[in-house]
């Protein structure tokens, strides 16, 4: 464990990626499972992610990523907060106590400190707002699958 960080990026070290086994997938790539309830967003990251890694699940809720991440076991699970039935805060509580070993990036429109404390502490990895879609989710995934935490720098956390 390093405590090595780069406060520009919005990143810190924690531990370094290595792929989790799939003999099932022929890919080098890392794999990665999109949770959201909004069919626009999940497009949006489905489009921006694909040439990069590894889509090997998609759903909208979060009873079914919890079923989803334990049978797919992805390298690195993208996770709205707010999600009818199960939200994804309770997604990852119980994934950690399943002991899942998928790292969870949040992809939400949440800024407020609670919701961020309160990812943190179910275990995730990182933390982009939805308006920053586009700029950080790429960087956040290379980020968590190198061993850091990752922020919005927009959060103004790093």
């Amino acid at each position: 464990m390093g405590d090595k960080s780069d406060n520009t990026l919005g990143f810190h070290r924690l531990h370094s990626w290595s792929p989790l086994s799939h003999p099932e997938t022929p890919t080098e790539l890392p794999r990665l499972l999109l949770v959201d309830d909004e069919q626009e967003i999940l497009q949006a990251v489905m489009t921006l992610v694909r040439d990069e890694f590894a889509i090997v699940g998609t759903t909208s809720d979060g009873d079914s990523a919890v079923k989803l991440a334990t049978s797919l076991s992805p390298d690195v699970i993208v996770l709205d907060i707010s999600m009818p039935k199960t939200n994804g805060i309770e997604v990852s509580l119980r994934l950690q106590e399943l002991g899942c070993r998928s790292r969870i990036v949040f992809l939400t429109v949440h800024d407020d400190p609670d919701f961020i404390e309160a990812a943190l502490s179910v275990g995730a990895a990182g933390y982009i707002l939805k308006p920053d879609l586009t700029t950080d989710l790429i960087a956040a995934i290379w980020a968590v699958l190198g061993g850091y935490i990752f922020f919005s720098p927009q959060l103004g956390l790093a």
